[in-house]
C-alpha cells in the first residue's frame, strides 16, 4: 500500500483508511464484527501496509473504540488513529451531544480512556452543528491541540462554505485549521464534486470518502433482476437508492470487474483512487477479514482509461448552477476567442466577453 500526506498536516497515512464502525458485536445485536474477527480485520489491514484507522465515540455504543484500543496497544505510535465527536451520548441530555465545548470535552475524555492513549492523531467534528458558533468550535479544538490531547482536526458532513469560513477564521486567529474533510463519496454518490471537492482542492485539505461501496450497492450483490433474498424487505420499503441510475452503475462496475477478473468492490475502490482531481482516501469498513481483502484488492488494480471513462460517464451528475452556467460561458468565450476590457460607468475596467 502506498502512503499519502494528510492534507497540510505532514502526516503520512495509508492510501486507504480502515473504518472501525463495525467493531463491536456486543452492542450491535450481531451486526458488527466480534472481537476475534475485528482482530483478523485489523491484522489483514496492517499486513497490507495500512496505518490509518477511523472510529467514533458513538460507534457500537463505544465498543469500537475499546476494541481498537486493545488492537493498537502494543504499537500505538505506529498508527494514525482518528475518532469523532458530536453524537449524543445520553438520551434526554441536550448537552451530551453537539459541537460545543462541554460536548467535546466529555466525548474526548471518553475516547482517550477507551482507546487507552494520551492523544488522538486526528479528531473529527462528526457533523455540522448550526447551534454552535464557528469561532467557539475552532477555539475549543485549538485548545485541545495546544494541550497535546489532539494533534490535528478535521470535519465531517459539513457544507463547503462552513469549512472555508472556519479555516479562514483559524488562519486569522492563529488557531489550528481543519486538515481534512470526511464525506460520502462513491460512484453512487458524487454530489460532493459540486462544492466540497473543489473547496478541498483549493484549501489543500485531505478528502476522506466514507461509504465508498455505495452503502453496499457496489459489492455486486444487486442486479436489475432484483436484490438478494435478504434485501427484499428494503426494496419493498422503497429504498430510493435502488433506482435505474444506480443499478446501471452497478452493472457497469460488474462488467469492468468481469473484464479484469476482479471483485466489484475492488473496482469501486480503484475508481476512487484513480479518479482525476485531488487524492481521495477511501474509508473501507468490513464485517469480516475476507470482505476487507476484497476491497483492498482495488489498491493494486490499474483501470484503463476506457474503464475509467465508462464508470465516470454512467455515474456522472449534473453540477447545477453556477457550474454548468459558467462552463457554458467559458466555452462560448473560448469559441469567440475575444476577451477585452472596457471602461465601466464608475471609471473602472470590467470584463466584457464577446
Amino acid at each position: 500500500m502506498n502512503y499519502a500526506l494528510l492534507g497540510p498536516s505532514g502526516l503520512r497515512v495509508s492510501e486507504v483508511c480502515l473504518g472501525a464502525m463495525t467493531f463491536g458485536d456486543e452492542a450491535s445485536e450481531g451486526w458488527g464484527a466480534s472481537r476475534s474477527e475485528a482482530r483478523r480485520i485489523f491484522d489483514a489491514f496492517s499486513e497490507a501496509g495500512g496505518n490509518f484507522i477511523d472510529t467514533a465515540v458513538n460507534y457500537c455504543g463505544g465498543m469500537s473504540e475499546r476494541y481498537l484500543g486493545d488492537l493498537i496497544a502494543s504499537e500505538r505510535d505506529r498508527y494514525v488513529v482518528a475518532t469523532k465527536y458530536s453524537a449524543f451520548l445520553r438520551a434526554g441530555d441536550p448537552n451530551s451531544g453537539g459541537n460545543h465545548r462541554k460536548s467535546l470535552i466529555q466525548a474526548l475524555e471518553r475516547s482517550l480512556s477507551r482507546l487507552n492513549t494520551d492523544y488522538i492523531d486526528l479528531y473529527w467534528v462528526h457533523v455540522w452543528d448550526p447551534l454552535t458558533p464557528v469561532d467557539e468550535l475552532m477555539r475549543v479544538l485549538d485548545d485541545q491541540v495546544r494541550a497535546g490531547k489532539v494533534l490535528h482536526v478535521g470535519i465531517s458532513d459539513t457544507p463547503a462554505w462552513v469549512v472555508a469560513r472556519a479555516n479562514t477564521l483559524a488562519d486569522l486567529r492563529g488557531w489550528s485549521p481543519f486538515v481534512g474533510i470526511q464525506v460520502e463519496y462513491s460512484l453512487i454518490e458524487r454530489a460532493i464534486e459540486r462544492e466540497l471537492v473543489p473547496m478541498a482542492h483549493s484549501l489543500d485539505l485531505a478528502v476522506l470518502g466514507w461509504a465508498p461501496l455505495g452503502r453496499g450497492l457496489l459489492t455486486g450483490k444487486y442486479t436489475k433482476g432484483g436484490p438478494p433474498e435478504d434485501e427484499h424487505a428494503r426494496l419493498a420499503a422503497g429504498d430510493p437508492r435502488l433506482n435505474d441510475r444506480n443499478l446501471a452503475i452497478v452493472d457497469a462496475v460488474k462488467e469492468v470487474a468481469s473484464e479484469l477478473g476482479a471483485r466489484p468492490a475492488a473496482i469501486a475502490i480503484a475508481w476512487l483512487l484513480a479518479r482525476p482531481g485531488p487524492l481521495v482516501i477511501p474509508i473501507v469498513g468490513a464485517r469480516t477479514a475476507e470482505q476487507l481483502r476484497q476491497s483492498l484488492a482495488g489498491v493494486d488494480l490499474d483501470l484503463s482509461q476506457d474503464a475509467l471513462l465508462r464508470l465516470s460517464d454512467v455515474s456522472r451528475i449534473p453540477l447545477g448552477f453556477p457550474h454548468d452556467f459558467l462552463a457554458g460561458l467559458h466555452a462560448r468565450a473560448a469559441t469567440h476567442g475575444v476577451v477585452r476590457t472596457v471602461p465601466s460607468t464608475r471609471g473602472r475596467e470590467i470584463a466584457d466577453v464577446n
